[in-house]
């Protein structure tokens, strides 16, 4: 069993999907968490209020925060308040992010530059913010969500993938940097993860199931399969782990 006590993680877009998911495994864990959430405030108290009753480590806490990832001011007034309220921060995992159509003849700049900014540049404001936290304890585990269409491309939404390219790119140079201060950068890399963010193209079951073929172990991952393997990064036993991009797809991106 991992254990996660007396340490303090901060999850990004932690109210739903893979995001709530890794709140409630590293709770049973032993970890203080706190998340962020956008819109989903009901959503985020009741959260709350279930790990509370269930949390393995009665002493930790869960809390959620509102914020807007595109907002610097707003990530940086976060981190900082999580910090006062928690002590530290020990953990990060940015799991928060969009993901929608662009085919590029009909892809404006705006929806470009908000899938930059929403999945990229929030990257590096929390990164930036968490690791000033980190190094006054000389000690962190960042982990981040990037996905296989940043190692493969993904046609019609090329702007997502090349989201996801730039958070590999950063993790294995953050992971060079931060080195020395005993801070570890890796990324968890999913493939097709069944969630509400596609929520709407699994809508159409025969679409599903042709996905679901293209995926050798025969079957689409659920934010759970997802959650383990970024509370492993996190853990004691991936301190020599550094600079990792681990998939977590099924064997999807060995069939070509």
């Amino acid at each position: 069993m991992i254990d996660l006590v007396d340490k303090v993680t901060l999850i990004t877009g932690g109210s739903r999907g893979i995001g709530e998911a890794c709140v409630k495994l590293f709770s049973l864990a032993g970890s203080s968490v706190a998340f962020t959430y956008k819109t989903s405030k009901t959503k985020a108290e009741d959260l709350e209020k279930n790990i509370e009753e269930s949390a393995a480590n009665k002493k930790s806490r869960t809390k959620g925060y509102c914020v807007n990832i595109e907002s610097e001011k707003e990530i940086f007034e976060v981190v900082e308040k999580i910090a006062i309220d928690f002590g530290k921060i020990d953990i990060i995992v940015h799991n928060a992010g969009i993901w929608n159509e662009g085919p590029i003849d009909k892809m404006t700049l705006d929806q470009w530059n908000e899938m930059m900014r929403t999945n990229l540049t929030s990257t590096f404001l929390f990164c930036k913010a968490a690791a000033a936290q980190m190094k006054k304890n000389n000690f962190g585990r960042i982990i981040l969500i990037s996905s296989t269409a940043g190692q493969r491309g993904e046609a019609f939404h090329s702007h997502y993938a090349a989201s996801k390219g730039g958070i590999i790119s950063f993790t294995k140079s953050l992971a060079v940097e931060l080195a020395p201060f005993n801070i570890t950068v890796n990324s968890v890399a999913p493939g097709w993860v069944d969630t509400e963010m596609c929520g709407d193209v699994f809508s159409d079951e025969a679409y599903k199931e042709s996905v679901r073929k293209g995926i050798p172990v025969g079957r689409i991952a659920t934010a759970e399969d997802i959650a383990g393997p970024v509370l492993f990064l996190a853990s004691d036993l991936a301190r020599h782990v550094n600079g990792e991009i681990l998939n977590v797809n099924g064997g999807s991106v060995l069939c070509g």
